[in-house]
């Protein structure tokens, strides 16, 4: 008998532990709903048993809300990351675009000046540079077999780059305005004394030879003089900072700042002589009947 006693309160534990798993886990799954159904019942058990399912419904909805936010930033993260690298991609296109856009403008500049200034103007890439103690040279992509020689003068529409000293059959070497080696008939536009411009070892340029009764001063602009080969007139060389007169100097001299930065030149336009049949070349030609 005690052996039967002891089955049914046995099973009947096993029976009242599976409710009780049950019950908690529908209250786990379905709070929301069993608090309706208790509710709903009206009886003082219902509502006993309805405040720990509201406060499991809240733990639920709280769990549910940060699972679903931690799920959003997921999502916003790996589109931050792609924004970042769309962001980065349009910034490198944009340079290249800005580039293309300045060389372009210096390129349009180069064509108008040689259009309305002269027609004997050739165009050339800068592709090397010296700024030593000894020399201040650049090197162009151009030489003997485009038609350049050395004493040719080298511009850009701004003004005064330097002259060509050695050339190949397909680079030339520029000794640039601010090299003190270098010699340009120069003019000072306002009071029209002329000099010769050569550089510094400061790395500006200065006129030498004005006369002593001269008028110039700062701010005057001083253009080539056309009297030395290589350079019409009126081409812009650079401005007056600072006159220099020494007592009993027999001319006075002034510093410029060149009108072209030789370090940030990257086009040029070199002059062309103009040419003229030899003695030789007239000879040869073959004679017109009359």
């Amino acid at each position: 008998m005690r052996m039967v006693n002891f089955r049914l309160s046995y099973n009947a534990r096993r029976v009242a532990f599976a409710l009780a798993v049950i019950l908690v886990l529908s209250f786990l799954l379905l709070p929301t709903q069993l608090q309706t159904v208790f509710q709903a019942v009206g009886s003082p058990f219902g509502w006993v048993i309805s405040w720990p399912l509201q406060a499991v419904a809240g733990i639920h909805d709280r769990i549910a809300g940060v699972w679903g936010q931690y799920v959003a930033l997921q999502g916003v993260e790996e589109d931050n990351r792609q924004l970042r690298r769309e962001l980065d991609l349009l910034k490198e296109q944009n340079g290249q675009l800005r580039e293309s856009a300045a060389a372009t403008e210096r390129l349009a500049a180069l064509l108008e000046f040689k259009q309305q200034a002269l027609p004997t103007l050739i165009a050339a890439q800068v592709i090397g540079r010296d700024t030593g103690n000894w020399y201040k040279t650049i090197i162009l992509n151009k030489g003997t077999s485009d038609g350049l020689q050395s004493d040719q003068g080298v511009i850009t529409p701004a003004g005064v780059v330097g002259r060509i000293v050695k050339t190949t059959s397909s680079t030339s070497v520029v000794l640039l305005l601010t090299d003190p080696n270098n010699a340009i008939a120069g003019l000072i536009q306002r009071t029209r004394d002329e000099g010769i411009v050569g550089g510094t070892t400061h790395g500006t340029a200065q006129l030498k030879y004005i006369p002593l009764l001269s008028d110039a001063r700062p701010g005057d602009r001083v253009v080539t003089s056309g009297l030395v080969g290589g350079f019409p007139r009126g081409l812009a060389i650079g401005t007056i900072t600072r006159i220099d007169k020494e007592d009993e100097a027999l001319f006075q001299s002034a510093e410029l700042v060149p009108e072209v930065d030789p370090n940030h030149v990257e086009e040029v336009l070199v002059i062309l002589p103009t040419s003229f049949p030899t003695e030789g070349e007239r000879l040869k030609a073959p004679k017109t009947k009359r």
